[in-house]
């Protein structure tokens, strides 16, 4: 059973970046389909970025695509998920998730394993 453990958020301006990692415990990074979420208050828990087990070109949400890039480093047994260019709408709580199925999923309820969150603000 892999453990997730997400870090890097904070509080940041608009026009900012930040890099969000997500270190990987008891299983590896490229044995799993990860994905980032995020989840504003009063709203739904969405999927921004997903790279699948089996390979391929990731999948971005469209308000994030060629903003944010995912990433997975299989020798530190890490996801990241670089921000850039971030907007205060991108304010959320973030949330790392690995699902051992080989498709590109984008459902939170298709995920098996979860971090505890990582909060991500930005100011105007």
């Amino acid at each position: 059973q892999v453990q997730l453990v997400e870090s890097g958020g904070g509080l940041v301006q608009a026009g900012g970046s930040l890099r969000l990692s997500c270190a990987a415990s008891g299983g590896t990074v490229s044995s799993y389909t990860m994905g980032w979420f995020r989840q504003a208050p009063g709203k739904e828990r969405e999927c921004v970025a997903v790279i699948s087990r089996s390979g391929g070109s990731p999948y971005y949400l469209g308000s994030v695509k060629g903003r944010f890039t995912i990433a997975r480093d299989g020798a530190k047994n890490t996801m990241y998920l670089q921000m850039n260019s971030l907007r205060p709408e991108d304010t959320a709580v973030y949330y790392c998730a690995a699902d051992s199925g080989w498709g590109t999923f984008f459902s939170p309820g298709e995920y098996d394993y979860w971090g505890q969150g990582t909060q991500v603000t930005v100011s105007s």
